[in-house]
């Protein structure tokens, strides 16, 4: 049970969403002092095992029970805490429920049009084309009747939902490299099967360590209060996955982060965010891949590593306390994130020497990292005992 913080003497924050998002923004947060309450659906989910937090569980992130849910765990603190996201599902929820969630939660979030322009990738092509912003050329399909526009690609390409929500509900499959048209024309076909646009992208020419990310949080006047751009140079799976080792980039910053503030100026970007890039070795440039949109990255945590707290400004800023702007370091620190033990980072990508932090493991609060190798991987492996027996049994056995 969630006690009632009648004395505490800052807000407090609730962060939706207790993977290794949710554990990146607690540990960016723990060490100021501050109660920090993570919410999850199960109890399964690392960031709710971590020592610094209060575990709430609700019922799912999206629909009516969610609001409800997040509600009446609001109706219990003395003042609104401030609001934080990881999730894609959560924050479509709370854009579309912003008049009652913000009489019990701080939070800051461009206008919903503009959350449902920058979160699907089929209107923000259309918004980056018309603004003039460097994207890949891109076919959009809304049905199967739209196959004939893959012809007008070169290849390879990269098909992906329009909507990342059809990905992380297991509708579509995240990202699928194409390398000729009939490889297309029979993934797109696959994909549209289920409800949901895709859109196909010409690949970007070059190796999964040429994207680049710029993590930001833009308050309500308008101004970055914090900025940092870092380096993917291993993703899982390879060159289409998420980040799986990341380091600091601050040769990019001149050319991403006025790119970066550009775009969120012109699409009314505010709140937490993030945009990601890759260099595009055929045309010598950078090409927008995709926006994050309403909530923190996977890999926001390097930036936190690396001497710019992004949580912590959101959390000044949404608090109505003083907050200094935030900066990428000259120098790069000697630091790379990685997303598990498994990750292995490509010396030779390395800026010479460094220390490799885990997104899992911490001597000062390691349950996170025996939830995640030990228990959960022990469980996925009966699972996975128990699905082969079931697979060799007859039908009714």
């Amino acid at each position: 049970m969630l006690k009632l913080q009648r004395s505490a003497p800052q807000p407090a924050i609730v962060i939706v969403g207790g993977d290794l998002n949710g554990l990146g923004l607690v540990r960016a947060l723990a060490r100021r002092g501050l109660a920090i309450t993570v919410v999850d659906a199960t109890l399964g989910k690392a960031a709710m095992w971590s020592r610094h937090v209060q575990r709430c569980v609700i019922r799912k992130f999206t629909g009516r029970e969610f609001i409800e849910d997040m509600v009446a765990l609001g109706r219990r603190f003395a003042t609104p805490p401030v609001l934080m996201l990881t999730d894609e599902d959560a924050v479509h929820a709370v854009s579309e429920n912003r008049a009652e969630l913000s009489k019990w939660y701080r939070f800051l979030l461009p206008s919903d049009d503009n959350v449902k322009l920058l979160s699907n990738k089929a209107v923000f092509h259309r918004f980056a084309e018309a603004h003039d912003f460097p994207v890949p050329r891109t076919a959009i399909l809304a049905t199967a009747a739209d196959l004939p526009l893959l012809e007008g690609l070169e290849y390879p390409c990269v098909i992906k939902p329009d909507d990342k929500r059809q990905a992380l509900s297991g509708q579509k499959e995240r990202a699928v490299r194409a390398d000729t048209l009939e490889e297309a024309q029979r993934h797109a076909g696959e994909m549209l099967r289920t409800p949901g646009g895709i859109v196909a992208q010409e690949w970007i020419e070059g190796p999964e360590s040429n994207i680049y990310f710029t993590l930001f949080y833009r308050n309500a006047n308008g101004n970055m209060s914090a900025m940092f751009t870092g380096r993917k140079i291993l993703c899982s799976p390879p060159d289409v996955g998420s980040t799986a080792v990341c380091i600091a980039a601050p040769e990019a910053r001149e050319a991403l982060e006025p790119l970066t503030a550009a775009i969120a100026e012109c699409a009314g970007f505010d709140g937490m965010g993030s945009m990601e890039y890759k260099w595009d070795d055929r045309r010598g440039r950078f090409m927008i891949i995709e926006p994050t949109v309403g909530r923190s990255d996977w890999q926001e945590e390097i930036a936190a590593l690396c001497g710019v707290n992004i949580p912590l400004a959101a959390y000044r800023t949404e608090a109505g306390l003083p907050t200094a702007i935030s900066l990428t370091p000259s120098v790069a620190p000697a630091i790379a994130w990685r997303a598990t033990l498994a990750d292995r980072p490509p010396e030779h990508l390395l800026p010479g020497p460094v220390r490799v932090v885990d997104g899992y493991f911490r001597w000062s609060d390691p349950l996170p990292a025996i939830q995640h190798y030990c228990l959960r991987r022990a469980l996925d492996r009966r699972l996975l005992r128990q699905w082969k027996v079931l697979r060799k049994s007859p039908i009714g056995a």
